[in-house]
């Protein structure tokens, strides 16, 4: 059963859909959350790393909340990613991401010149009391460059109201979770990473995990199957994901390889990545549909045929 009545389960990362120009692409904002909703996913979360964040502006971050607010229509939760290296710009990211509705916050710790726990801190106390949605904690060092203890999390969690969520991605995963889970008891634990540690977090002790992948509902199966005690069905879920979920995770190319599959699937017209980026070669697709084709999932790309 979930820790938390309000996040919970599974919450995919989405990507930013633009067109070929390197524009917006709005209407696939529309489409992609349809997909997704249809697929059982419980939250969506926007601008995150996955998302092309810092290669958006400020006007484009304000539309692309407010039309995936507008499109989820309340069917699920949405986070929206407001990280930003200064105290001051996380706080107003933050309250205008709630003044447009958004349901929770995902918040990256900023990178300091030298670990300073108390700064930290600081600006998760500030972050949170700005708003009155909560706040999920990223502990992402490969992207942050901020590694979290154990102990600074649970002390987050039990003393600063709305900050008892988190995203964990250090690695190795699973044994933080169960380090976690001990120190933090209340303490909502999404596990991340695209997935590729899920099962063994969630035996660790996640309750879920927020993550982007190309086939979200593989993930919404595995999570729901775990919560109802059907283990044996989640760990055969998870490793015939697995081929897919390793391929999907090549560093450098991982997003460019979800938009693929997202552009596959009809949920955004366009697989492009904002520059500079460069198009997945021809051999990476072909491998991609040799696996998607073995897993039996062809049938949910465009034009194939079952």
């Amino acid at each position: 059963m979930p820790r938390h009545p309000f996040l919970h389960g599974t919450y995919t990362i989405a990507p930013t859909p633009f067109l070929p120009t390197g524009e917006l692409d709005r209407a696939s904002l529309g489409t992609m959350v349809d997909m997704l909703v249809g697929l059982g996913v419980q939250g969506i979360t926007m601008l995150g790393v996955m998302g092309e964040v810092d290669k958006l502006g400020d006007a484009e971050r304000d539309v692309i909340i407010d039309d995936v607010i507008t499109a989820a229509a309340g069917r699920v939760k949405i986070c929206i990613g407001t990280s930003h290296v200064a105290t001051d710009r996380c706080v107003a990211l933050s309250k205008r991401a709630a003044e447009l509705g958004a349901d929770a916050l995902m918040v990256a710790p900023p990178r300091l010149a030298k670990p300073n726990d108390a700064a930290l801190r600081s600006h998760y106390q500030r972050v949170a009391a700005a708003v009155d949605i909560p706040v999920v904690v990223q502990d992402h060092p490969i992207s942050s460059g901020v590694l979290m203890s154990v102990d600074f999390l649970a002390n987050l969690a039990r003393d600063v109201p709305g900050c008892n969520y988190l995203k964990l991605e250090e690695e190795p995963t699973p044994a933080k979770t169960t380090r976690m889970r001990a120190a933090a008891p209340d303490m909502v634990i999404f596990g991340g990473m695209g997935a590729n540690m899920l099962l063994e977090e969630l035996r660790h002790g996640a309750d879920g995990c927020m993550t982007g992948f190309g086939f979200s509902e593989i993930l919404v199966a595995i999570c729901n199957q775990w919560a109802a005690g059907d283990v044996d069905g989640a760990t055969q879920t998870f490793y015939q994901a697995c081929p897919l979920i390793r391929y999907e995770n090549q560093p450098g190319i991982n997003l460019a390889i979800r938009k693929y599959i997202y552009m596959q699937r009809g949920a955004i017209a366009h697989a492009h990545v904002r520059a500079p980026s460069s198009p997945l070669p021809a051999d990476v697709i072909a491998d991609l549909h040799d696996i998607v084709t073995r897993l039996g999932l062809i049938q949910h790309f465009k034009g194939a045929h079952a």
